[in-house]
Parts: C-alpha cells; sequence; structure tokens
C-alpha cells in the first residue's frame, strides 16, 4: 500500500471502530467493504479485517475494565456458548454466496435497529430476568447462532449480541456494550481470525493502518459510551442498524 491509502484506511477504520465501540458493534460494515474497494478480494479482506477487529476489542477492554461492569461467570457462559459457533461460521463462509450473505444480514440488522426504536425503555435500566436453567439453555442456544453468523456473515453480529444480552437478559445498554466488546471483539473475532488464517490469506502489510485505527477507535468509543450513558448508546445503536442494514441490501 501508499502513504495515501494507508492514511486513508486508517482514517475510515478509526472513525468506523468509533461509532462500533459506542455502539456495541458494526465496524465491519464500514471497514470491510472500504478494505475491499482498496483492492483486496473478499476472503483475503475477510481475513485481514477479522485480525484487526481484536485491536478494537483490545482497545475497548483497556477502557471498559477500569469500570468494573463484568461478571467472571456470565462472561464466561457468553463465551463458551459463542465461540463454537464463531469456529464452525468461520468454515461456512468461504462457500457462501457474497451477495447472499450481504442481504440476509442487511434484513436482520435493520430489525434489530427497528425493534429497539419500538421499544423506547429497552436497555434504559437494568435488570436481572431468565437467569434460571432454561434461561440460560435458551439464551446460549442464541448466542451459539450469533456466534455462527459472527464467523460466517462477515461482521456488524456484535449489534445483535448487544441486543440479546439487553431483551434477554435484562442488561442495561451500557453494560451490554462492555460484554460485546470484550468479549465478541476480543475472543471471538480473535478465535474468527484465527480460523480464517489458517483457511485463507491476510494482507499483513494492510494490517499497521488497520490495527491502529481499531486500536484507538475502540478505546475512544468506549470511552464516550460510558460517559455518554444508556439513552445515547440506544439512539446510536438503531441509527447505525439501520443506516448499516440499508446500505447492505443497497449495495
Amino acid at each position: 500500500m501508499n502513504w495515501y491509502d494507508s492514511i486513508t484506511l486508517f482514517v475510515i477504520s478509526l472513525v468506523a471502530n468509533i461509532f462500533s465501540a459506542f455502539a456495541g458493534g458494526g465496524a465491519g460494515l464500514i471497514q470491510l467493504p472500504a478494505i475491499i474497494f482498496l483492492g483486496l478480494s473478499f476472503s483475503v479482506a475477510l481475513a485481514t479485517h477479522k485480525v484487526a477487529s481484536v485491536f478494537l476489542g483490545i482497545g475497548a477492554t483497556i477502557r471498559h475494565m477500569k469500570e468494573g461492569r463484568l461478571n467472571q461467570r456470565f462472561a464466561l457462559f457468553i463465551l463458551c456458548t459463542g465461540l463454537p459457533g464463531v469456529i464452525l461460521g468461520a468454515n461456512i463462509i468461504l462457500n457462501i454466496e457474497d451477495r447472499i450473505a450481504e442481504i440476509a444480514l442487511g434484513i436482520l440488522t435493520i430489525s434489530l435497529g427497528v425493534y429497539s426504536r419500538l421499544k423506547p425503555n429497552l436497555g434504559q435500566n437494568a435488570k436481572i430476568i431468565n437467569r434460571t436453567r432454561q434461561g440460560y439453555i435458551i439464551g446460549g442456544t442464541v448466542l451459539f447462532t450469533i456466534g455462527v453468523l459472527n464467523g460466517s456473515l462477515t461482521s456488524g453480529t456484535g449489534l445483535f449480541v448487544t441486543l440479546w444480552l439487553v431483551r434477554w437478559f435484562g442488561l442495561d445498554y451500557k453494560t451490554a456494550v462492555s460484554y460485546t466488546l470484550i468479549l465478541v471483539g476480543l475472543f471471538w473475532n480473535g478465535f474468527g481470525a484465527i480460523t480464517l488464517g489458517m483457511l485463507g490469506t491476510i494482507a499483513w502489510d494492510w494490517l499497521p493502518a488497520l490495527i491502529l485505527g481499531s486500536l484507538l477507535g475502540g478505546f475512544i468509543g468506549a470511552h464516550l459510551a460510558i460517559k455518554k450513558g444508556n439513552k445515547w448508546i440506544k439512539v446510536v445503536y438503531e441509527i447505525i442498524t439501520i443506516v448499516i442494514g440499508i446500505k447492505l441490501i443497497w449495495n
């Protein structure tokens, strides 16, 4: 890459990851098309993006860990239910038609924003719900399914995890975003990157600009989310999901 492309990629990555860390997902739906536009094939761009997205998780983790919001047992539950799906999905993606995946993800993403918009009080206050055996089984099954989507349908599925943690387990948006950015951004995407790296090719010379943008964007976005609170996170979440969903379908 020349210097102009590197700077362009860094700026795109920074902006995408700031919004992603604020809303709890969606960076790849801006960043991945940009990588493809600049010249990489879909499979190489996907593997490269997955590696960079781990640093979004690192940047956000550095900021969120200061808040002490995570319950370790609940975090382990999210990891154990989601990671097998991520690995399965990463093995599926290379056999799926790109356009079909984009349309499916677009429809699902719009539905998240619309649902949140129709529920004015959703995620504004935390409440403990569905923490029974049946609740964990259902919740874990959905997290596994989202993990498959995370590994197979490029990115943006952190938005799914955020809303599911709010809707099913009763977390407020701020806490749900912290779980998503740390567990999905760092661990789910990390395993996805390893799997895709073993199956495909990573453009290593593209990574410095992407990693720097992801790391800084993750930290800045997480800081803004903590400072602004649930009301602002909900609004930004709804805007990002609907706009990105329309973009995917329109493509």
